[in-house]
């Protein structure tokens, strides 16, 4: 997602890999593809080599956005509330409330169906 939180490019993977490889995937459909791109929030599961990756794979800066240490409980985090918001916007499309889905394709088209959405409600909102 941008820091609107509008979609910049989406992948669905089986729930067997993990997030880090998965954002190999993300990194690889993002390169190229938006030339400004240099910098990338991430929360913590994120850490470690990835980092490294990212910044030789596309000279990107991954940045990990961390909980305070003294915090209990829920804490909003910066720049990590815009990934949360949007998939509460997607949440509320009937279609991915639950994995009907019977391959990532087809899962992936319909979550740029619902963001198409969303992005021309907002050019055009209803009266």
């Amino acid at each position: 997602m941008d820091t609107i939180g509008l979609l910049l490019v989406v992948v669905v993977h089986c729930a067997g890999l993990q997030d880090r490889d998965g954002a190999k995937l993300v990194g690889a459909q993002l390169k190229g593809k938006y030339p400004r791109l240099r910098l990338i929030w991430a929360d913590g599961g994120y850490a470690g080599a990835l980092v490294a990756w990212m910044a030789h794979f596309a000279d990107w800066v991954l940045e990990i956005v961390k909980r305070p240490d003294e915090s209990q409980g829920f804490v909003v985090l910066p720049r990590r509330w815009v990934v949360e918001r949007t998939f509460a916007w997607l949440s509320k499309y009937r279609r991915l409330s639950k994995d009907y889905e019977e391959t990532p394709a087809s899962s992936e088209a319909w979550i740029r169906i619902a963001m198409i959405h969303i992005m021309v409600r907002r050019l055009a909102p209803c009266a």
